[in-house]
């Protein structure tokens, strides 16, 4: 493999502890009522120390603190904790910093000091503003309070925020999926992650499904009528499940689907890192469980995996990755980021053009609207 330019780097941050786990979830997520606050923040900081030698002299572009949920946690302990990364990590030209948050498990006064702490985008996990469909995903807050939390962060200066809206819900009907939508378009926000209800193995939904889902027909018109709604208000969706306004898209979750580094720090936690200079891509994962990763932060024992990519997944992986972005894909992109020669996916991309799942526009690869309503199917052929 021969990589041509710096691959830009993220930094992931996992904060493990939710008050309540919702019963869709598949997120390495604990149920608790206090989390070990500064034990973990200390943690987290021992493992991005321990990290320094892979990534050093590196520019960040973007910062995600996930979850669980983050907003557990108080606004004091956030700024402890981006004071030391940014003792440790350069931070190149202003990089989005984003927090997860639940309007449940917040207070209120807490916004603030997560913005003066640094945080320039919240990601509010809404769901839905009805309180039954609330009330049958297992969600702790009501639609009130999910329209306070959205309101608070606009009061406190936030212009980047996102919400996190879902449908195909229990017994929801069309009208109350498009109705969630125009209330929270309603209310002005820049980004929109908007996505299917799905049943994840090892889930008590995955195990036990809730009665009376919407069928195919009727996530399809969901599908058509969300959509055409989200076009009209200047939404546009770049993603497979991503809208937003102009210059407001997620630029870390951007650097994911370009094949970006990033490196991961919390428990759980993946990383994705390329050495330039040794032609190599690594993969890395941290121990799950939240006292392991306390124990063993700082040191080689707090990975539960460890591995160097081999050359021939990479392409594949490129693929699974960038073909769920809407813009269209550049051939150089591709070699930069995997260090391949085109050539390794001309047959794929052939067949794919045959099926009508991809088209050539000006030199640049694109998914037709084909392609986007059977991404599963063009993405196999990579």
């Amino acid at each position: 493999m021969h990589f041509t330019a710096a691959i830009p780097l993220s930094l992931y941050i996992h904060l493990p502890w939710c008050l309540q786990k919702c019963p869709y979830c598949d997120f390495n997520s604990h149920a608790v009522t206090t989390p070990p606050y500064r034990a973990y923040v200390d943690a987290l900081l021992k493992d991005l120390e321990w990290e320094l030698p892979k990534v050093w002299g590196r520019p960040v572009r973007s910062i995600f603190i996930g979850g669980g949920t983050p907003s557990l946690f108080p606004d004091e302990e956030i700024a402890h904790l981006l004071s030391g990364v940014r003792a440790r990590l350069p931070l190149g030209g202003g990089p989005e910093i984003t927090l997860e948050a639940n309007p449940g498990a917040v207070d209120e006064g807490y916004f603030y000091g997560y913005r003066q702490a640094g945080v320039n985008r919240l990601s509010i996990g809404v769901q839905s503003l009805y309180d039954e469909s609330l009330r049958k995903i297992g969600r702790i807050h009501t639609g009130d309070e999910a329209i306070r939390a959205i309101e608070v962060a606009q009061e406190v200066g936030f212009d980047r925020v996102n919400i996190d809206l879902m449908f195909g819900l229990p017994e929801q009907s069309i009208e109350q999926a498009t109705e969630d939508l125009r209330r929270v378009v309603a209310m002005g926000v820049g980004h929109l992650s908007w996505y299917q209800l799905t049943m994840e193995p090892n889930t008590p939904f995955g195990h036990t499904p809730p009665a009376r889902l919407p069928d195919d027909d009727q996530l399809w018109e969901i599908q058509q009528e969300g959509q055409q709604l989200l076009q009209q208000e200047e939404l546009i969706q770049y993603e497979i499940s991503a809208y937003a306004r102009p210059q407001q898209q997620c630029r870390h979750n951007l650097n994911y689907w370009n094949f970006g580094d990033y490196l991961g720090i919390g428990a759980g936690a993946h990383s994705k890192l390329t050495s330039v200079v040794i032609g190599s891509v690594t993969r890395s994962t941290r121990h799950r469980n939240p006292q392991q990763y306390i124990f063993s932060s700082g040191t080689e024992s707090v990975l539960s995996s460890h591995s160097v990519v081999e050359p021939e997944q990479l392409p594949s992986e490129f693929m699974m990755n960038r073909l769920r972005r809407l813009e269209p894909l550049q051939p150089d992109q591709f070699e930069q980021r995997t260090g391949c020669e085109w050539g390794v996916v001309a047959g794929a991309v052939e067949e794919g053009i045959g099926r009508g799942l991809l088209q050539w526009e000006e030199r640049r690869l694109c998914v037709t609207v084909l392609g986007r309503n059977f991404l599963n199917d063009l993405l196999l052929l990579f």
